[in-house]
């Protein structure tokens, strides 16, 4: 099977997760499903084992583009822009919650969704957050077709917690627009990478800024005390990817 045909089949896959996510029932938050914090675990071993190591590849080419002007004074170019995809995505996080207080105070309902202008400034955020996974799906240089299953194992659990994070803050309006357009992201990114390259700069930053979305995504799930995560749940994710992908 040719890796175009078996990219094909996992992006199909990563769909279907982003469509079937709100009827998993076990997923809860009071008390917060272990599946949660598991898959908080499985993330952060694909990025530290995974994306960072990458990350070390990138540097390289990026650092040859920017030799010139004043790239040229600034080291670890890379690094700081996965830093800064880290802040990008706090810094939507603190948008969304400013929001719901401001609605919270403004309503006595339990149900309190975020204002329609921060639902689309989010959704648009994760758009491009799944079209660069649609994309290194295909283009990604995986030493073998396990790579690939690999990446599609941990992000697909990955994808199912963030599903579970948006519909909690944007409650029906990411039913009813937010999952079909994050599950279209993802088909558009695999098709823009089986249709052509994109530049090396282009890409080197958009995996940094990804691997500091991913890990500010799985941080502000597993952090907060109000959360009660589970740290067994958390560790066993860790740990069992974490051999799997070393034991490949």
């Amino acid at each position: 099977m040719t890796k175009t045909v078996l990219s094909f089949i996992f992006v199909i896959g990563f769909a279907l997760v982003h469509l079937s996510s709100k009827y998993l029932s076990f997923i809860k938050d009071s008390p917060r499903s272990k599946f949660l914090s598991f898959s908080g675990g499985v993330a952060v071993a694909y990025v530290f084992l995974h994306l960072l190591p990458d990350l070390n590849h990138y540097q390289q080419k990026v650092g040859e583009s920017l030799k010139k002007g004043i790239g040229h004074y600034v080291e670890d170019h890379i690094y700081l822009i996965a830093m800064l995809g880290l802040v990008l995505f706090y810094g939507l996080e603190r948008l969304v919650k400013n929001s719901k207080k401001k609605k919270d105070a403004q309503s006595s309902s339990e149900e309190v969704a975020v204002s329609s202008g921060v639902f689309w400034i989010h959704v648009t955020s994760f758009f491009l957050y799944n079209a660069v996974i649609g994309y290194l799906l295909i283009r990604e240089e995986y030493e073998t077709k396990w790579g690939m299953f690999f990446f599609f194992l941990a992000l697909s659990i990955h994808f199912v917690a963030n599903d579970h994070g948006l519909r909690k803050d944007h409650k029906q309006k990411y039913d009813k627009y937010g999952r079909a357009l994050l599950t279209v992201a993802i088909l558009i990114g695999w098709a823009v990478g089986a249709i052509t390259v994109v530049h090396v700069l282009i890409e080197s930053i958009l995996v940094a800024l990804l691997a500091g979305g991913i890990i500010l995504n799985v941080l502000k799930e597993e952090l907060p005390e109000n959360q009660e995560s589970s740290f067994v749940a958390f560790i066993a994710g860790l740990t069992g990817f974490s051999i799997l992908m070393m034991l490949v």
